[in-house]
């Protein structure tokens, strides 16, 4: 129970964290984003419970740069071609696929993941 507890704490975070950022950044963002958040923080958290701690930190941020963008895609797959829910659209960003991701968002969500993994240790450590 404890556990449950602990991950859904890290998910509530992590997905207000990721809906401030898009609301910082786009001015506005979508429920949709706070769950894709809340999933990403808890995936990169991972990273340093499955991977050894001696992978260096810019291997980890690859990592989870990667992590991001391929949730992101599945997410945008989901809400913006299935559902047709147009939350986003980077088809006028260089670089993207389908106008789901890009490439200059992979490279953000590389500087971004350091951080997440370094907070999530932060908050496993106190919870």
């Amino acid at each position: 129970m404890k556990s449950i507890l602990k991950h859904l704490i890290l998910f509530i975070i992590g997905g207000i964290c990721y809906y401030g950022l898009e609301c910082l950044w786009r001015g506005y963002s979508h429920w949709t984003m706070a769950v894709l958040g809340g999933t990403c923080f808890i995936v990169l958290g991972g990273i340093n419970e499955l991977i050894p701690w001696s992978m260096p930190m810019r291997l980890q941020c690859l990592v989870g740069a990667i992590i991001i963008t391929l949730l992101e895609f599945i997410t945008g797959c989901i809400v913006n071609v299935i559902l047709e829910w147009n939350v986003w659209d980077y088809s006028n960003v260089p670089f993207n696929i389908e106008g789901q991701i890009c490439l200059p968002f992979s490279i953000l969500w590389f500087g971004i993941s350091g951080l997440v993994i370094v907070m999530d240790d932060w908050l496993r450590y106190w919870l």
